[in-house]
């Protein structure tokens, strides 16, 4: 459904440069719900904006379905948005019309797109538990309510891929919980693509598979697995339920990025020795040399002030 290869944004103005991403590879499948985590700054938030069609990328490669977004232009960007892919915010001004009821919210998209459907507007209110509320405004829902409402707009033109920015960075734990309960039904029973991101290390310790960004290019990956594992780039995910093993990520020149919680306990900056026994690559920190070990070395290098 995504693969995105050597993906790099760069934003400029007058006095600097940011490089967001830089050569970030990724491959989602159809039908996939998988999470996105990395600190603040980690380049998350760019990725789904490029997927999203909300940004453009600067260079490589960003393909979804039959979607090349470094080439689409502006027109074809618009059907993108409207009929491929949903998105639902943080916040939830940016998601809901105050004015308008939670099925007008959800009507109104169709009715943007040419595709009216009522029956579906409720259909979809139904699913996230708010069939009693159709008529509801704004001020009148809950936090839950209203990203849930979100969630019923995000897929109100039927979208095949369906990005979320921290869909629970701003409702409680039992809220959290359900709305993960609602994009596990959604993606089983419609077979959309869901792709989140989150800081709930417990949310993302739900899904099948967790892909961690670090500077601007993928780090690692998180399958499902046993045994339980209690952090993910070294914060604590809290886990009780379903397990995880951690990969690294080998780009197509073969360069990996180790997780830091790793090189900052072998204490490796900079520098690492390699070895190789046939089976297993280890990677150490350099070790250090005696006082001896140094004079000979610098002996050995220079003769007579000219480089051996």
């Amino acid at each position: 459904m995504i693969t995105c290869e050597g993906l790099v944004k760069i934003y400029k103005t007058d006095e600097i440069e940011v490089v967001a991403l830089q050569g970030l590879n990724i491959q989602i499948d159809d039908g996939e719900l998988m999470a996105i985590i990395g600190n603040s700054g980690s380049g998350k938030s760019t990725l789904l904006n490029i997927l999203g069609g909300l940004d453009r990328p600067s260079a490589g490669q960003v393909k979804v379905g039959d979607w090349d977004l470094l080439k689409i232009t502006d027109k074809q960007l618009v059907d993108y948005k409207r009929h491929t892919v949903g998105f639902i915010w943080q916040n939830n001004a940016r998601n809901l019309v105050s004015y308008l009821t939670a099925l007008e919210n959800v009507e109104m998209p169709m009715m943007l797109s040419g595709n009216y459907d009522p029956a579906y507007a409720k259909q979809l209110l139904d699913w996230v538990g708010l069939s009693h509320r159709l008529n509801n405004k704004l001020q009148e829902l809950s936090g839950g309510e209203q990203q849930r409402v979100a969630i019923a707009i995000s897929l109100a033109n039927r979208p095949r891929l369906l990005l979320a920015d921290e869909p629970t960075g701003s409702v409680d734990t039992k809220t959290a919980d359900m709305i993960l309960s609602i994009f596990q039904r959604l993606n089983k029973e419609l077979g959309v693509t869901i792709v989140i991101v989150t800081h709930d290390m417990s949310m993302a310790g739900k899904v099948g598979r967790v892909v961690a960004i670090r500077d601007g290019m993928t780090s690692s990956e998180f399958i499902a697995r046993n045994p339980s594992i209690s952090t993910i780039e070294g914060v604590s995910t809290g886990l009780t339920g379903e397990a995880h093993e951690e990969y690294v990520v080998l780009d197509r020149a073969g360069r990996l990025q180790v997780p830091k919680a790793y090189l900052t306990a072998l204490n490796i900056n900079g520098k690492a020795t390699m070895e190789f026994d046939g089976d297993t690559i280890m990677i150490k920190a350099p070790r250090a040399l005696s006082a001896n070990e140094e004079k000979d070395s610098s002996n050995s290098r220079t003769v007579g002030g000219k480089l051996k």
